[in-house]
């Protein structure tokens, strides 16, 4: 892999994890130990590749996947991922950089900032999807995500070029998206000082 080709990777990675932070570490791992030709991890990152690694790995995506569909224990998990996404992103990412091209600093700080931002952004729609929708959307949100840190972490392994376009594409998204709300809001609040 070539430096920007790990580079791509890496943003992939991260923000997956982001997503759901369990499942880039799992795949990476787990695609590492079952198809070394796909994807060689360098210490201490082979440690992912670990068994015993994987199995917990498994369990806490199961747990995850399982609680973030119930309204009450979403939030708590969304609290816990404050520290939980930004650190496995940051994991990721170095381990994404097996040849070790790319700086370790820049990949951490990059695994740090797009998993932090990928889950303050989820961390923020599902408040809102939950006032909305009296918690009825939170299962179909919590899926979308979840599948969308699997595809990404598909691409990340398989095409990075187009999991960065991604990223992109979801960063442009999710702009959009809370300018939207940002218009929303001002416009309830134009209304109720003119009412």
């Amino acid at each position: 892999m070539n430096e920007l080709s790990t580079l791509f990777s890496a943003l992939g990675f991260s923000t997956a994890a982001g997503f759901n932070a369990y499942i880039p570490l799992l795949a990476l791992g787990a695609t590492a130990h079952y198809a070394p030709a796909l994807v060689r991890l360098s210490a201490p990152y082979d440690l992912l590749a670990n068994p015993w690694v994987l199995l917990a790995l498994g369990l806490l995506a199961i747990l995850d996947f399982i609680g973030d569909k119930v309204p009450a224990v979403d939030h708590v998990l969304h609290a816990v991922g404050v520290v939980v996404a930004p650190v496995a992103g940051a994991v990721v990412a170095l381990a994404a950089n097996g040849g070790g091209e790319v700086n370790p600093l820049l990949l951490a700080a990059c695994g740090l900032v797009l998993a932090g931002g990928a889950h303050a952004a989820r961390a923020t729609v599902r408040p809102a999807a939950t006032v909305g929708t009296g918690g009825l959307a939170n299962p179909a949100l919590s899926l979308a995500e979840d599948v969308l840190s699997a595809v990404l972490s598909a691409l990340a392994m398989l095409a990075p070029a187009l999991a960065a376009l991604g990223v992109v594409v979801l960063a442009l998204g999710v702009v959009v998206l809370l300018r939207r709300l940002a218009q929303r809001r001002a416009s309830r609040g134009r209304q109720r000082a003119g009412g």
